[in-house]
């Protein structure tokens, strides 16, 4: 166990300074900032003040920047009933590699899906000693289901998923404008939270009829069959749903600028309304993905570099609120079926362990500093589901941590990702800056650092995060 900290780098209250970080049981009970320089100097006074038997002080070389560990609210382990495609053993190694150390699943593609509260008791059973990082849980909305949101809100669920159209699982069907205001008027009255994947299938299905080809490999064209208008109507007719039953909502996944407009007028309003985006929309652009990378596919689509840009300023406007990854993975089975027709592939990009360099890259091409991106995929993740003890450094906080070098570059590598299968859109991009290690709750999980005394175990996890602990409840 890590009882101090010492770094030239931590980001406090969104600035790196030179600190000494001291944990308490996983605990941060004290951060002390330091002069540039001091901190050579204060492992020898913590080393000669403490010399107790169980101390561990770790130091970490100059150029290596301490965040807070990333909280990832959009993350499909699939396990059980879909364990070939991705699993709790799995999903928390890649999670714990990328420098996420708390992550919520969602409620499908597992089966049975987490529509109630013996499906969630499965949930956890397989997730019991299988948990390198802190996990929690969001149960789902389907038709029929409005008397188990109370129970599932009352045995630790952060939310409720639904979809407005199919979600390409039987097993999770949409609900209708009328059945999510049902849901919605529940969930309010317990001050609940409901996050939505909202694209509007009439308006996909015209599009799709439109353009009906025997096959589509152009992902730009693919693309075409979920138009932009998609979202915006059904963004449009879940606000107004919002506004009827004031319930606090969360829009998943936006991948159209296009819906910038009316979020910004229903935050005015002042409308409970929160909304992410995702690194793929962030780093890639339709028009350069070759054809048939089904690799690439996933709803709603990547769009043009101009929406990307678009993203981007949405997010330093404030209209977007944070960045997750919806790791959505598949076998390569799924994910190539009937390639190189993209219709017919598994829709769902596989990004958990490489979603957060990825976004510091880019943003570090636009100016955006490092302090922003971690206020958007953990601060401000944590924030939306009340996570109080995790997203920041600081007094009472978790000891979570991640340790970035913005400083070596590396080619991501599929087949090197711990992901359960060897597919994923970053493949063969080129990164500048990389998670060297991560901590959970004070325990170090893995290091790629030299640091002043090696650590046991280097480059490999130290332990997984003991359940029931590691799943939140």
């Amino acid at each position: 166990m890590i009882r101090h900290l010492i770094a030239e780098e931590v980001l406090v209250e969104g600035r790196f300074v030179p600190a000494h970080v001291e944990i308490e049981d996983g605990r941060i009970s004290a951060v002390h900032e330091l002069e540039p320089g001091a901190s050579r100097s204060r492992e020898a006074s913590v080393s000669a003040a403490e010399p107790s038997a169980g101390v561990e002080t770790l130091r970490l070389r100059d150029g290596i920047r301490v965040l807070p560990g990333n909280v990832d609210t959009h993350v499909h382990i699939n396990e059980p009933g879909r364990t070939s495609w991705e699993g709790f053993a799995t999903a928390t190694a890649a999670a714990a590699l990328g420098g996420v150390t708390t992550l919520v699943d969602m409620p499908l593609n597992s089966i049975p899906p987490t529509v109630s509260t013996d499906a969630l008791a499965e949930k956890k059973a397989a997730a019991q000693g299988q948990t390198y990082v802190d996990t929690g849980f969001w149960g789902g909305i389907v038709p029929g289901n409005t008397a188990e949101l109370r129970p599932l809100w009352e045995a630790g669920v952060f939310g409720f998923k639904c979809f407005l159209l199919p979600s390409g699982v039987d097993e999770f069907p949409p609900v209708s404008i009328p059945q999510l205001r049902e849901a919605m008027t529940e969930v309010v009255s317990f001050d609940g939270l409901v996050i939505v994947h909202a694209e509007d299938a009439a308006t996909i299905d015209a599009a799709s009829g439109a353009a009906a080809a025997p096959s589509i490999p152009s992902y730009a064209a693919w693309a075409g069959t979920r138009p932009h208008d998609a979202e915006v109507k059904a963004i449009t007719a879940l606000i107004e749903t919002v506004r009827e039953t004031g319930c606090r909502t969360h829009i998943l996944h936006l991948a159209s600028s296009q819906a910038l407009d009316i979020i910004k007028d229903a935050r005015d309003e002042g409308l409970p309304l929160t909304v992410e985006t995702c690194p793929h929309y962030l780093c890639f652009e339709a028009e350069k993905i070759p054809d048939g990378a089904a690799e690439f596919k996933c709803c709603p689509p990547i769009r043009d570099a101009g929406n990307r840009d678009a993203l981007w300023q949405g997010l330093q406007d404030g209209l977007i609120d944070c960045i997750v990854s919806d790791h959505s993975p598949a076998t390569s089975k799924e994910k190539y079926r009937g390639a190189p027709d993209l219709q017919q592939a598994w829709g769902g990009i596989s990004g958990l362990q490489v979603g957060f360099n990825a976004v510091a890259h880019h943003a570090r091409e636009r100016g955006i500093g490092l302090e922003q991106v971690s206020a958007w995929m953990a601060q401000n993740t944590a924030q939306q589901v009340n996570l109080e003890s995790k997203g920041s450094i600081g007094v009472g906080k978790d000891a979570d941590f991640a340790f970035y070098d913005p400083k070596e570059t590396h080619v991501v590598s599929a087949r090197g990702l711990a992901h359960k299968n060897p597919v994923s859109a970053y493949d063969g991009l080129e990164l500048q800056g990389t998670v060297v290690g991560s901590v959970v709750r004070g325990t170090q999980l893995f290091s790629s650092l030299d640091t002043t005394d090696p650590l046991p175990l280097q480059g490999t996890f130290l332990t997984h995060v003991p359940s029931p602990e590691g799943v939140l409840e």
